[in-house]
């Protein structure tokens, strides 16, 4: 079997590459790839069953990713949350902390597709020794997600020392990574990678499956890797015009993320990032797939569906309207459309039980 280093280097980077392939003309994605980077491994390219379809979506470029004129650059306003480079600092107790500038494969939707894969995303020893001394200097910080780029590309030492420097911070209580590695270059998750961290608990991952193909027996093999070292595994999915935009489609991916113990955590309206406005479902189509989850599957296959908003506002959910009024009963409506009422206890104390919230912080 090929190392994962291999794959990597046998990547397609030209949509020219794809034309013995898949018989498609490539100059009309040239222009393309050369302003958002092209990145497919022999192991993602053969999860592709023809042009077009929802694997073919995620990793090829598309013309359309040159005609948004809809979305901004950068619409979470990383870089104005960002006090040092590459760390984001948007909730109290929380940093998003970029440690690497690659991925094993460049998403067409990407929240960094103004960045990442570039020339001009520099991350290197002195811009994490930057990020970590603001962590070390912030005690109010307690959870670090190391993101990028894929934090899962760095090589084995250069990620023992990131995990070993952030452990060293007595206020730092949980550290998790975002990567797509598990999804897109499974042979990634080595026993090696395992043993280097499981020995940093509490460790949370959190990987980004958007579609039933890409949970083949060597992502699972990966996932069964991960979870058997203790490590706790979520699912990040992103909701895509063409991929997974469909309430059969998705009810089966969270049945199968279930099935090989990664619990889904959020579905994502797809963020309004320039180049990306094509993959844009609408928020109803959203709310929909969510009503044909709730009641028709397992409760812990139901992600949040959440929208990160523009502007840097954050994550906010939203619901399908179960609660049609609340008073001294609550008035409910289940996954049928079926009406339930709820005798509700006078609200007592909440103001006082805020304050007391408030104040701990």
């Amino acid at each position: 079997m090929e190392t994962w280093q291999k794959l990597l280097q046998e990547s397609l980077t030209r949509p020219g590459d794809l034309t013995r392939r898949f018989g498609v003309d490539p100059r009309p994605l040239e222009e393309v790839a050369a302003r958002y980077p092209m990145r497919v491994n022999p192991y993602y390219l053969g999860l592709i069953k023809e042009v077009g379809d929802p694997i073919w979506r995620q990793a090829v470029p598309a013309e359309e990713e040159l005609r948004d004129a809809v979305c901004p650059a950068d619409p979470l306003e990383e870089e104005n949350q960002s006090p040092v480079p590459n760390l984001v600092h948007r909730y109290p107790d929380r940093v998003l902390f970029l440690v690497c500038s690659e991925c094993a494969m460049y998403c067409r939707f990407c929240t960094r597709k103004r960045k990442v894969g570039g020339e001009e995303m520099v991350i290197d020893r002195a811009s994490i020794e930057r990020g970590l001394a603001y962590i070390r200097e912030h005690g109010e910080i307690r959870d670090v997600i190391l993101s990028g780029g894929d934090p899962l590309l760095l090589s084995d030492e250069r990620l023992e020392w990131i995990l070993k420097e952030l452990r060293a911070i007595a206020h730092v209580e949980i550290i998790r990574i975002g990567s797509r590695v598990p999804v897109v270059l499974p042979q990634r998750i080595t026993a090696a990678l395992v043993r280097l961290l499981r020995r940093f608990h509490p460790l949370y991952l959190n990987t980004h499956f958007n579609h039933p193909d890409e949970i083949t027996e060597l992502a699972a093999k990966a996932c069964a890797r991960l979870a058997d070292a203790g490590i706790p595994l979520g699912n990040q999915t992103v909701l895509l015009r063409g991929v997974n935009d469909d309430p059969v489609v998705m009810k089966r991916l969270m049945q199968k993320l279930l099935a090989i113990r990664v619990k889904p955590y959020y579905l994502y309206q797809a963020d309004m990032v320039q180049g990306t406005d094509h993959f844009r479902t609408s928020v109803e189509e959203g709310l929909e797939i969510v009503r044909a989850l709730r009641g028709h599957t397992s409760g812990l296959g139901v992600p949040a569906y959440v929208i990160d908003a523009p502007g840097g506002g954050g994550k906010i959910p939203l619901l399908p309207d179960y609660l049609q009024s609340l008073g001294e009963e609550v008035v409910l409506k289940n996954y049928q459309g079926e009406t339930y009422r709820y005798a509700n206890p006078a609200p007592a104390l909440i103001e006082e039980k805020r304050s007391a919230v408030n104040d701990c912080r």
